[in-house]
């Protein structure tokens, strides 16, 4: 079927909130490029926002869920356990930085992942509240809709949200948020809202995801960490977004040489397969009692397949190192159109996570959000799938594969420079 057709056909069937603005639909895809149902190819900045660390259909990965196809497709591991569950579990816990020994339990996405880490806090701690900070995204469902710090279009028409949910300023210093006031913030929200004996967890992205690709001083998880220590209180970091080689290393909290008590993880896991996983402190997360964590579809035999030959795809193709060599070569083409256009600025990067603004001024920092949605559409139409970020829109995010050709990514970043220059920048 055509996009026209395949257009209609949503129209008529697929809820409004639940449908794409884009008119083009994905047909086929390799690496860091698309083809539509009309055969346009489009190349992908986007990695289905950050899922595709190692780019559409890895063939590792391909191999592995197909050759699981042919010997299981589910059980529901708390019926029947599989081995991929508890190899890939194994996996986990060798590589993420949580304190201890770490167990895991695997869900199905990243708002999975986050309600079942504050089930575990909650039950590790015997407390109820939640603090997280502005900026922050943790998913759709009712209570990660609560701990988002952006209201819309999240929360606008859900109605009232869980309570037990306060928040505290992320730092952002180019927006006129210093790290000590960052701190102060939170101090102030343990002592207005949230006091330490009800407070089971401090929930927060190392680099804020939707929030803008602000990544938080070490100096500032490092004292997160102290104030949780002091008070009795978990540390749970989210790395669905940031996690899996996007900020060239394998967590972007390893940035900081911070512990956190329980991680949570997701998308780029398993390129493009759905999964998610809980990472935490044996005790904590041995603290609910049986049966309290779990779902029909956590940890499928398929999606744990693809998650293991992901681990096997770094370690043999050296991800890490190309994520730091993409990281400086976005930093030295940002830096490059920061001094040539008068609107870019604040580009910034943690390995190839990687952002910059678009304002009105260097002087100013007055942010401009419909440039931002100017340029991403003149993209789409040259072929460049490209999304904007932030608290104030006006932030372009590179979530581009990390396997990405080197000439399909010059090819990208030529149509970004021809965007910003048609568009004004």
């Amino acid at each position: 079927m055509s996009n026209k057709e395949l257009q209609a056909l949503k129209k008529h069937y697929v809820a409004a909130g639940a449908a794409s603005g884009n008119d083009q639909f994905a047909d086929h895809a390799s690496n860091a490029e698309i083809w539509d149902a009309d055969g346009n190819r489009l190349i992908d900045f986007a990695g289905g926002i950050g899922v595709l660390n190692i780019g559409h259909r890895h063939p590792k990965v391909v191999a592995a869920v197909k050759a699981q196809l042919d010997k299981l497709m589910h059980t529901c591991q708390t019926v029947m356990p599989y081995e991929g569950y508890v190899k890939l579990a194994e996996r986990l816990s060798g590589v993420v930085p949580v304190r201890g020994h770490a167990k895991v339990m695997l869900a199905n996405s990243g708002a999975e992942a986050l309600e079942n880490a504050v089930k575990i806090a909650r039950a590790a701690t015997g407390k109820t509240n939640v603090i997280c900070f502005d900026g922050g995204y943790h998913g759709r469902t009712f209570y990660t809709m609560a701990m988002n710090g952006k209201a819309a279009p999240y929360q606008t028409d859900f109605g009232p949200m869980p309570g037990s949910v306060f928040r505290a300023p992320y730092p952002v210093p180019y927006h006129g948020v210093s790290e000590e006031e960052a701190l102060r913030g939170l101090k102030m929200a343990m002592k207005a809202d949230s006091p330490a004996h009800n407070t089971a967890a401090i929930v927060l992205e190392p680099v804020l995801g939707e929030g803008g690709f602000y990544p938080a001083p070490p100096s500032f998880l490092r004292e997160i960490r102290k104030i949780c220590d002091d008070n009795d209180i978990l540390m749970i970091v989210d790395e669905v977004q940031s996690g899996f080689g996007r900020t060239g290393k394998m967590f972007a909290i390893e940035h900081s040489g911070v512990e956190p008590d329980i991680m949570t993880m997701a998308k780029s896991m398993a390129d493009g397969m759905p999964i998610s996983a809980v990472v935490g402190t044996a005790e904590h997360m041995d603290a609910s009692g049986p049966n309290s964590l779990g779902g029909t579809y956590t940890g499928s035999p398929t999606a744990c397949a693809a998650a293991l030959a992901v681990f096997d795809v770094f370690k043999e193709e050296h991800i890490l190192d190309k994520a730091n060599q993409l990281g400086d070569k976005l930093r030295a083409r940002f830096s490059q159109w920061q001094e040539q256009f008068d609107h870019v600025d604040n580009a910034r990067n943690l390995g190839p996570m990687a952002a910059f603004e678009l304002v009105e001024s260097k002087s100013s920092r007055t942010p401009m959000p419909e440039l931002a949605a100017k340029i991403t559409q003149l993209a789409k139409a040259k072929g460049l799938i490209l999304l904007s970020c932030g608290m104030f829109g006006n932030t372009l995010r590179f979530l581009m594969p990390v396997t990405i050709e080197d000439h399909v990514l010059e090819e990208g970043l030529g149509i970004v420079e021809e965007c910003l220059r048609e568009a004004g920048a």
